[in-house]
C-alpha cells in the first residue's frame, strides 16, 4: 500500500515568511503522495482590527460572527492559500488549492454547544473522499485552506488540526496515512520555555499524566486528541513537530510521536 503524508502547519508557520518558505521548501522535497492543511495565522486578525471588526477568543478558538467569517473566507481561501500554492509552483510542483467548499470537499455543520457560542464554526460530517482520490491520481499536492459549508449555502470556519486529521482518517483505507502537525517549536515539549525538552513519544497514560501537571494544555490538547483520534481511525502514525523540518519528522528522527 502506497504512503501518504497529510502535513498541517499552523498559524504562527503561516505568520512568519521564512519559516513559511523553508517550510514550503522541505514540504517539496517529500517524496510521494502528500495533502498541506493550513491554518489561518494572525492576518486575519490585524485586517480584522483595522476595519474596526472586533476579534473574540475563547480557549484559544476565535469566535466567528458574520463580518469575522467573510474576513477570514477572504484571507485563509484566498491569500494565504494563494500565496502557498504559488510558492509550491516556484518549487516546481503541480499544486492545487482548494477550501472545503470546493468540490463539496468538506461537508460540516455549525457547530451547537450550549456553554459557547463560536458563531460560525463548522464541525465536519463528511469528506468527499472519492474527490482526493481523484486529485491524488493524478500527483497533484493538494493545498487546503480551513474553510468549509454545510450544504445549503453557509460557509463556515473549521478547525485546521481536526481537518487533517478527518482527512487523514478518510483515506487511511487507501493509502499508509501519516499525519504530521507541523508547528514553530521542536515537538511537544515538558519545559515550555526549554526548546530542548521535547517528549519524544505520547501514549494514552502519558498524556493524561501531561494534562493533570499542566505541561500540556489550551491549543495542545485538541491537537494530541485528533491524533488519538486518527490512530483510532487507521492513520499509521502521528508526529508532531518543527514545520521545516519534515523529512527528519518522516523519518521519525525528531517531534514527539503520538501512540496509543
Amino acid at each position: 500500500m502506497e504512503s501518504l503524508y497529510v502535513i498541517k502547519i499552523g498559524g504562527n508557520i503561516v505568520d512568519n515568511p521564512t519559516l513559511l518558505t523553508a517550510c514550503l521548501q522541505s514540504f517539496a522535497k517529500v517524496k510521494g503522495q502528500v495533502i498541506l492543511v493550513h491554518g489561518g495565522g494572525k492576518l486575519a486578525t490585524s485586517i480584522a482590527t483595522s476595519m474596526g471588526v472586533e476579534q473574540k477568543m475563547v480557549q484559544g478558538r476565535r469566535i466567528t460572527d458574520e463580518a469575522t467569517l467573510k474576513i477570514v473566507t477572504m484571507v485563509y481561501a484566498g491569500y494565504i492559500n494563494k500565496n502557498i500554492v504559488a510558492q509550491l509552483q516556484a518549487e516546481g510542483l503541480d499544486a492545487i488549492g482548494l477550501s472545503g467548499v470546493d468540490g463539496n470537499l468538506i461537508l460540516a455543520h455549525k457547530r451547537i454547544n450550549a456553554a459557547i457560542d463560536f458563531g460560525f464554526v463548522g464541525d465536519i460530517d463528511q469528506i468527499n473522499t472519492p474527490l482526493l482520490l481523484q486529485l491524488l491520481s493524478n500527483n497533484s499536492r493538494l493545498v487546503i485552506a480551513p474553510i468549509t459549508h454545510d450544504g445549503h449555502g453557509q460557509l463556515l470556519n473549521t478547525n485546521a488540526d481536526t481537518i487533517a486529521q478527518s482527512i487523514a482518517t478518510s483515506l487511511a483505507k487507501t493509502y499508509q496515512v501519516h499525519l504530521i502537525y507541523g508547528f514553530e517549536k521542536e515537538g511537544v515539549l515538558s519545559d515550555i520555555d526549554n526548546p530542548s525538552s521535547v517528549i519524544l513519544q505520547i501514549d494514552n497514560a502519558a498524556y493524561n499524566n501531561l494534562k493533570e501537571k499542566k505541561v500540556i494544555f489550551e491549543g495542545m490538547i485538541p491537537k494530541i486528541d485528533n491524533a488519538f483520534s486518527a490512530l483510532e481511525n487507521g492513520v499509521q502514525s502521528v508526529i508532531i513537530g518543527k514545520a521545516e523540518r519534515l523529512n527528519e519528522l518522516i523519518q521519525g528522527t525528531a517531534g514527539t510521536t503520538i501512540k496509543l
